[in-house]
């Protein structure tokens, strides 16, 4: 019976361990995923229900506004979409810099934009430069999911599902 090497014997002890160890460690993974997947889903669902009661209430005082004769005023939006519609030829230097403040470097980029008062005076300054609107959740979901990258440890991962 041929002897078997000590370094041998201890290589394949280190393998084993290390195997070992790494099993242990891939089954906590699994069950630390498994919960956070399940929290992000309950997290999705609340949002869906706090949009979804929005829309309602939002169309019950509209109901009632009509109902009263009155009229109902919708509150201000919150996010616009930025389309660039025009190149760079004859643009002043104020307007060249808001749109690249707006990241609107070339012709037909689109931007998701946050509504307030600074950035309502870019986009009238630059009004010539570009188009805009106000979009509802679904186009905003139909945008990302065809469109929207994320960055997931430096690497731009494309974004499919919530």
């Amino acid at each position: 019976m041929p002897a078997i090497p000590e370094s041998v014997l201890k290589k394949n002890q280190h393998r084993a361990k290390a195997a070992a160890h790494l099993k242990a460690v891939s089954k906590f993974q699994k069950i630390k995923t498994r919960k956070l997947r399940a929290e992000a889903f309950k997290r999705a669902e609340k949002y869906t229900a706090q949009y979804a009661r929005l829309e309602k209430s939002e169309v019950t005082q509209k109901r009632n506004a009509k109902k009263a004769n009155n009229i109902y005023v919708p509150a201000e939006p919150k996010l616009a979409f930025v389309i660039r519609i025009r190149g760079i030829n004859g643009i002043s230097p104020r307007v060249k810099k808001i749109l690249q403040l707006l990241r609107l470097r070339q012709i037909h980029n689109g931007v998701f934009v946050k509504l307030n008062s600074a950035t309502e005076q870019m986009l009238r300054l630059v009004e010539p430069y570009i188009a805009y609107g106000y979009p509802n959740l679904k186009s905003v979901r139909e945008l990302v999911y065809k469109r929207g990258f994320g960055k997931v440890n430096g690497q731009r991962i494309p974004l499919f599902d919530n």
